[in-house]
């Protein structure tokens, strides 16, 4: 995988969940497949450049109501995404006074999952 990536460096987050395929069957609605599996540890790609590692939590780390565990996604397509995952999102999208349009939704394990786009780059919407 490293020996292909164009880029100088990159940096993938490792996510402990509980069920490693509801995640990874959540996380293909976002868009990213499984790429590699190695048991409870799963490599997940969406082909543009987003990578995200799966392992099987640590008994007791995820605790329902109070994963403090967090993901942005960045991709321009926020309201299409935001329509077809429907009654999965918590906040429709919307301008973030940080300069973000965004929605976000909650994985299977309650991680905080934001998915935006700079809101300077869709002026021409």
């Amino acid at each position: 995988m490293l020996e292909t990536m164009a880029h100088e460096h990159s940096l993938t987050a490792i996510l402990p969940c509980n069920d490693l395929r509801a995640s990874a069957a959540f996380y293909a609605r976002l868009g990213f497949s499984v790429e590699g599996d190695h048991g409870d540890y799963l490599i997940l790609g969406d082909g543009k450049g987003g990578d995200l590692h799966l392992t099987k939590a640590v008994e007791g780390w995820l605790i329902p109501g109070k994963n403090p565990f967090g993901l942005y996604l960045y991709c321009e397509n926020v309201d299409e995404l935001a329509t077809a995952l429907g009654p999965l999102v918590l906040h429709q999208p919307e301008n973030k006074p940080w300069g973000m349009y965004e929605f976000a939704l909650s994985d299977p394990d309650e991680t905080l999952v934001r998915v935006g786009w700079p809101t300077r780059l869709r002026a021409g919407r």
